[in-house]
């Protein structure tokens, strides 16, 4: 199994870039809509002290680490970031979430091929047997998009975390294996040429 180090991975459509302090300003113009974080476990950053504080937690995440935060970029502008966590190379699984796009980006192919990225990344390179993915259990736009990748609903943790401010969640949680990778990767192939 390769060193899990923070990838930079290119497709089609978008580009996953580890994040740099150059990536902030856009990231900030990417996430103004209080729509991307309605289902986010925290409040939406409201100042731009508050976004530098959110910055400066991912980027610690990433120096220690725990968590590869990755920024989505898509014809050169930056739409999003999704990130690598829960990193366990000892049991060969990964969870991959943070998902976050502005608006303009869903339903362009943007989440598609960002998620077969990531997860070629972990089956391929990695050698992992698991990549797990989690969202709120009230989240129906987002259960939907993970069962039309082609993970499997694993079912709901009740009360899993209190999130943005004290409120509860049940997660949904959703995971691919290695031995399905083979037939989710060319189901999302597929749904991308169609993009």
């Amino acid at each position: 199994m390769e060193e899990w180090g923070s990838p930079t991975l290119e497709g089609r459509i978008v580009r996953l870039e580890p994040l740099a302090p150059e990536h902030e300003d856009g990231l900030w113009l990417a996430s103004r809509d209080p729509a991307t974080w309605r289902w986010l476990n925290i409040v939406q950053p409201r100042t731009r002290s508050e976004w530098s504080a959110y910055i400066v937690q991912a980027r610690n995440a990433a120096e220690a680490g725990t968590e590869m935060p990755l920024v989505t970029v898509c014809s050169k502008e930056v739409v999003g970031s999704t990130r690598f966590l829960t990193l366990r190379p000892e049991h060969g699984s990964v969870e991959i979430g943070w998902t976050w796009l502005h608006p303009s980006a869903w339903g362009t192919g943007v989440n598609i091929e960002a998620k077969l990225l990531q997860m070629r990344h972990a089956f391929e390179v990695w050698g992992c047997r698991r990549v797990e993915l989690k969202t709120d259990a009230k989240n129906e736009r987002s259960r939907r998009a993970l069962e039309a990748l082609g993970a499997t609903f694993e079912g709901i943790h009740r009360k899993h975390m209190l999130v943005r401010d004290g409120e509860n969640r049940d997660s949904a949680w959703y995971s691919v294996t290695d031995d399905g990778w083979p037939s989710v990767s060319a189901h999302l192939e597929a749904r991308l040429a169609g993009k």
